[in-house]
């Protein structure tokens, strides 16, 4: 019992900690997130099923996923949109790997490869995964007024 309340209240906390995405200009932005589960089939496979969240544990996989669509009446280029990374969440990749990332709350991004983080020893370390704060994506191709897409990124719960 007290191990489901725990879960419960974790799982309250995580959502209060899902940050909406933001963006630029005349989009329209909806943010969904599922754990994903390995099912055993009956032939003895395994698939991955993506289902809501009720309750998460730490390890579970967890999907994002960010649908935009230009609700202006013309196209829309050079826009940005801004995701903040869950606080309960290690980042884990995004579908399309055009992600810029911050380690520092949105304040510098780069590539996760090319970004440090400073020590208190006064040195600094290479950023991971698990230092991600913010996800960026910068769009330089046009929008036709009524078109749509979706970003996806991985995450896993601490």
């Amino acid at each position: 019992m007290i191990r489901g309340l725990v879960r419960t209240a974790f799982f309250v906390a995580f959502c209060a900690v899902i940050g909406p995405a933001y963006a630029q200009g005349p989009l329209q932005l909806a943010s969904d997130v599922f754990v994903e589960r390995e099912i055993a089939k009956p032939d003895g496979t395994k698939a991955k099923l993506l289902e809501e969240p009720k309750t998460v544990v730490p390890g579970d996989q967890l999907v994002f996923v960010v649908r935009y669509k230009n609700v202006g009446t013309a196209t829309a280029s050079n826009f940005v949109v801004t995701n903040p990374m869950p606080r309960a969440v290690r980042f884990d990749g995004t579908a399309d790997g055009a992600e810029l990332v911050s380690v520092d709350g949105g304040k510098n991004w780069g590539a996760l490869a090319t970004l440090r983080i400073a020590q208190s020893n006064g040195g600094d370390r290479a950023a991971t995964s698990a230092d991600v704060t913010h996800l960026k994506w910068n769009f330089n191709q046009p929008l036709s007024a009524g078109a749509e897409g979706k970003l996806i990124f991985r995450g896993v719960v601490r």
